[in-house]
């Protein structure tokens, strides 16, 4: 072989080393822009999920400003409704109290009644007599035991009346603090 040759073979052989440096240096560009170009879509990909996630957040909360709005308005009106409830017990205790206060007045005012004429004794007897059982005589003359009819007592000699009183009271009042509870 002559140095020619060799040099050619040589420079022949560095040339392919070079030509193969380069197709890897080449494949190695691609490699790192793929690459580059995938993290720029998971870039791009986190960005719409975040942006997603802000929109979600924001659905989120004007679900619960409205969600916050129904329920001050069923608050505001269970208040009103509560005021409404106490306005008409207070108003009912009133027409409670007026009317004891008339039949009170009433029964001062009314004059005392004779023992009526009428009486259970007075009409299934014929008459008294000398043949007249003497309890009979007697039951006969005392009169009519009944009360006469229009002589209602106050509320203070009728206790259930009183009980009930204070049963609707308390069951008023316990509707008004759960209404202001809840």
């Amino acid at each position: 072989m002559t140095p020619d040759e060799d040099t050619r073979q040589a420079d022949e052989a560095t040339r392919a080393a070079e030509a193969a440096k380069a197709e890897r240096d080449a494949e190695r560009e691609r490699a790192e822009a793929r690459s580059a170009e995938l993290r720029s879509e998971l870039a791009a990909t986190d960005a719409r999920r975040a942006e997603e996630q802000a929109a979600e957040a924001d659905e989120e909360i004007r679900k619960a400003q409205e969600r916050k709005e129904k329920l001050t308005g069923k608050e505001q009106q269970a208040r009103e409704k509560a005021e409404a409830a106490q306005r008409e017990a207070e108003r009912e205790r009133a027409e409670a109290d007026e009317a004891e206060r008339r039949s009170r007045e009433a029964a001062q005012r009314a004059p005392a009644r004779p023992p009526s004429s009428v009486s259970g004794a007075g009409v299934a007897s014929p008459g008294l007599g000398s043949e007249t059982d003497p309890g009979a005589a007697a039951a006969a003359a005392r009169g009519s035991s009944a009360s006469p009819a229009g002589a209602a007592g106050g509320a203070s000699d009728r206790p259930e009346i009183l009980v009930g009183a204070a049963f609707a009271g308390a069951f008023i009042v316990a509707r008004v603090l759960k209404r202001l509870v809840d």
